[in-house]
């Protein structure tokens, strides 16, 4: 039996990627960072019924130290970092901190490898966000960098450091530049889960307007479940490499909105408002992914539509709210 150990495991594509790894037929640990809210960070992965086959263990991207015991003490086969501060909106307020877990937490992880456990396969969660201000209409793995908040900044020199790992000490180290991928697992700030949230709040009479930022903004937009088998796969090459994950679709946050009132019989027009005190300082217009790459060489591609995942989403919120309402 393989062994695992996922960072970030109790997030949306750690969920995900536990759900799919246990089926695979892996012992599938996870890096929990200690907090006050201990008692509910497990939600997801009891969510999906797979609470109970996660070993849950202690740990921290930023302590060097807990990243080297748990590594000698469960020697996994493969490592996937998923963990970091992950909400672009909130890198601007905390920048440091956001540093120190998204880019020098995955420094702190590839040295505790190359220490411990040299001949592990490592993935690094890159991110479209990394791209930016866009050098070119679709974006593939040799699409230059144009980073536009402190999130992505951290996430590029936490991709870097992976390259040079690879190329320096031979490791199996590859990243995923994924762009935006979403479930009913995502977090509720998260833009395509606030709309989905307030779609159920409004179609149940909780709530009769939604506060947004920019709608015009752009997004390639999968579905999570596709994206962590992307994940997988690349860890199952006899060559590390760099995979754009995308499904070469790109949606303005107003069409997500139609989408999504539509889906309930709402015009998002009645509800929707745009509110300039949540826009980003610095915006990322556009992103359209190129997956040729990882079509061709992993023999991937997406298998959940825009408008099933924001079906399914509005469907699992609804049903959120009306569990509350008859609480």
């Amino acid at each position: 039996m393989p062994t695992c150990l996922i960072t970030g495991v109790t997030g949306q594509d750690g969920a995900y990627l536990s759900q799919l790894l246990l089926q695979q037929g892996y012992r599938v640990v996870g890096l929990l960072r200690r907090s006050a809210s201990s008692d509910v960070v497990g939600e997801r992965l009891r969510w999906l019924g797979i609470i109970d086959d996660v070993e849950l263990v202690d740990g921290n991207l930023v302590d060097l130290s807990s990243l080297i015991r748990v590594l000698q003490t469960y020697q996994p086969d493969e490592i996937y970092n998923l963990g970091a501060q992950s909400f672009v909106a909130a890198s601007w307020n905390q920048p440091l901190l956001t540093g120190q877990v998204t880019g020098l937490g995955a420094a702190n992880l590839l040295e505790a490898i190359r220490i411990v456990r040299p001949e592990a396969r490592y993935y690094q969660a890159s991110s479209s966000e990394m791209f930016g201000r866009v050098r070119e209409p679709r974006q593939n793995e040799a699409t230059p960098f144009y980073p536009r908040s402190p999130y992505a900044i951290a996430k590029l020199y936490a991709h870097w450091m992976t390259v040079n790992h690879r190329e320096s000490f031979a490791m199996h180290a590859s990243s995923g530049i994924l762009f935006n991928h979403e479930s009913p697992l995502r977090g509720i700030e998260f833009v395509t889960r606030k709309v989905t949230d307030g779609v159920a709040r409004i179609k149940l009479g909780l709530a009769k307007e939604l506060a947004l930022g920019n709608l015009e903004a752009q997004r390639d937009w999968g579905h999570a479940r596709d994206y962590v088998r992307a994940m997988w796969l690349m860890l199952q090459q006899d060559k590390p490499d760099d995979y754009v994950v995308a499904t070469g679709r790109t949606t303005t946050i107003r069409e997500f909105c139609q989408l999504a009132f539509s889906y309930v019989g709402l015009d998002y027009r009645d509800h929707v408002v745009s509110r300039r005190d949540l826009l980003r300082p610095a915006e990322v217009d556009v992103l359209l992914g190129d997956a040729s790459k990882a079509r061709e060489r992993l023999g991937w591609q997406p298998t959940i539509t825009l408008e099933e995942m924001i079906t399914e989403m509005v469907e699992v919120d609804l049903t959120r709210h009306r569990t509350r309402l008859r609480a």
